[in-house]
């Protein structure tokens, strides 16, 4: 292992048809969606429970009113856009080298910059269905309701489609994910800590060549990585060429 540059990772990205990305919160945060996990005093002068705690199924069950207060507040950034990294990972998508995006992230970014193959380990703010009898609301629909949103249907409780602490990860998009990261030659890790489990355990099933990480801080698995990179993740993929 040893300290990367982006000049390093540029010429493993040239060399390889099989690149598979792994990211988490730091890709979004220079999209100005903020990581709920870094706890600061706003929760602590709005909230009575910690993020963890809100967004956990058992409550969600027992106060849905108070989850969507947190929910709407700090979940659904609205005008939030792509940044280098969406975008970069995209081309070279395009490009036939990166074969899947794999994210913690539940903000739809790497859709919007334009990559098709998205694994979405956490689900997605944009997809809410009805509890009751299943009906699709978009994004809107939940962000401009007000108190607990209801199906214009049933009236059942609409729930976001994002896992909340407590719930199963969807079983296909796991085998999909496993797929995909046991298949690939290069592995990029990118703005995560990895400390997000069943979701990080998934990096034990890489068996190709160049493990990569990528991320502002140190992660346990840098020692693993033949290069780690200790820069901001949007500032890296703009210096890369497809």
């Amino acid at each position: 292992m040893g300290k990367g540059t982006v000049e390093q990772l540029q010429k493993i990205i040239t060399d390889s048809q099989n690149i598979v990305f792994f990211g988490g919160a730091g890709v979004s945060t220079e999209s100005g969606i903020p990581d709920f996990r870094s706890v600061d005093g706003l929760y602590h002068q709005q909230w009575d429970y910690p993020p963890e705690v809100i967004l956990s199924h058992s409550f969600f069950m027992k106060n849905p009113e108070e989850f969507y207060r947190f929910y709407r507040a700090k979940m659904l950034c609205e005008g939030a856009l792509p940044n280098e990294a969406h975008k970069k990972l995209a081309a070279l998508e395009k490009s036939g080298k990166l074969k899947a995006v794999i994210t913690q992230n539940i903000d739809n970014l790497h859709q919007m910059a334009g990559s098709r193959n998205v694994l979405e380990l956490h689900g997605s703010v944009y997809r809410n269905h009805c509890m009751k009898c299943g009906e699709f609301y978009d994004f809107a629909y939940v962000k401009n309701s007000r108190g607990v949103p209801r199906c214009a249907r049933c009236g059942g409780i609409i729930k976001p489609d994002v896992v909340l602490y407590e719930e199963a990860l969807d079983s296909r998009v796991l085998q999909e994910s496993v797929r995909a990261i046991s298949q690939a030659d290069v592995l990029i890790i990118g703005g995560t800590s990895l400390s997000v489990y069943p979701a990080a355990s998934l990096i034990d099933y890489f068996r190709g060549r160049h493990l990569v990480v990528v991320n502002k801080d140190s992660t346990p698995r840098d020692n693993m990585a033949e290069l780690v990179i200790s820069q901001p993740i949007g500032e890296v993929f703009r210096q890369i060429q497809e």
